[in-house]
């Protein structure tokens, strides 16, 4: 091959293969990774896809009405809402089975709390509360889920040494049942994070209180502008599911139209991407780095309402008829 020639296939694929060689590396791309690669991460990216498809669903049913009615379309229906809801219960399902070792890192929290506790003694009592709480919650949830999937029988033997009257008992599986409780147990997690949220706010006016009569502590105080905006941020994620559990927790629920729960969802998946993606950010002193490739796994933070659950019993759409 002649030089001019090789040199002519060099550029070819300089221009072709080397093309992202024109793209400047992005923090913005670097941070998203950073965040995606966790599973906390993940999750709340697809719950920000599965209830925006929710909500999508009525909003363009109403305007196929519409356009029905002005003589603009055949049929008074969108061709897309079959689409949409087929995906949000794939993602669903998808999560739910994700977060079957959703147990691990509560222990591994309620491990954490006894060795450092929060500042008082109140919040050591909720978050005990809620670790328990959600101890309960994982297994109550899985079994029902296995159950409506018909991955167990839907009867089981009662375990040996239990008191029975000679004759193998067995325990009938209700899932509808067992998911109104999990759903119950998540409610109960959730009204224990606003008495944490009430807690944490009085730390932090007092804090704010003993910041005010110092001077020359502008870290101290951008710190604590970004405790706030967490604070803030974690309350709408909280009274965003609250109506949620509400609703799953009752045998006729709470709302007639389910397009109130896929608002409320779809409004706790922004806040809880928000957080999640705020506290993966770097300092703003530190230099961005290229990006890494995923790590296989990645260490939970401590959960939080913010970081609910992972695979609610709303998530896999546990509408009690």
């Amino acid at each position: 091959m002649s030089i001019a020639r090789k040199r002519l296939v060099n550029r070819i694929e300089d221009i072709t293969l080397g093309a992202f060689g024109n793209l400047q590396p992005s923090e913005t791309l670097n941070h998203l990774v950073r965040y995606l690669s966790t599973w906390s991460g993940s999750d709340k990216l697809f719950m920000l896809i599965q209830y925006g498809a929710k909500v999508l669903i009525p909003i363009l049913q109403a305007r196929a009405r519409l356009q029905h009615r002005a003589g603009l379309r055949n049929e008074p229906t969108s061709s897309l809402t079959p689409k949409l809801a087929k995906l949000a219960g794939i993602i669903g399902d998808a999560r739910t089975l994700w977060g079957i070792w959703g147990m691990l890192p509560i222990i591994q929290w309620l491990i954490s709390l006894e060795r450092a506790p929060p500042p008082t003694r109140r919040l050591l009592t909720i978050e005990r509360t809620q670790g328990w709480t959600m101890l309960a919650f994982y297994p109550l949830q899985h079994l029902s889920y296995f159950r409506k999937h018909d991955l167990i029988p839907t009867a089981l033997p009662l375990p040996p040494g239990l008191p029975s009257s000679g004759k193998l008992r067995r325990v009938t599986i209700n899932p509808a049942a067992i998911s109104l409780w999990s759903s119950r147990l998540w409610a109960t997690y959730i009204v224990l994070q606003l008495a944490h949220l009430r807690e944490d706010r009085s730390l932090l006016i007092k804090k704010r209180r003993a910041l005010s009569r110092l001077s020359s502590v502008e870290k101290e105080r951008a710190e604590l502008a970004r405790r706030w905006d967490t604070w803030y941020n974690e309350l709408a994620v909280n009274l965003s599911f609250l109506p949620m559990t509400i609703h799953w927790s009752l045998e006729r629920g709470l709302f007639k139209n389910d397009a109130w729960i896929s608002f409320f969802g779809l409004a706790a998946a922004i806040a809880s991407f928000r957080n999640g993606w705020k506290a993966t950010a770097l300092p703003p002193s530190t230099p961005p780095a290229e990006p890494l490739p995923p790590p296989e796994t990645e260490a939970e933070d401590t959960p939080r309402i913010s970081d609910k659950p992972q695979g609610s019993a709303t998530d896999v759409g546990y509408e009690v008829k």
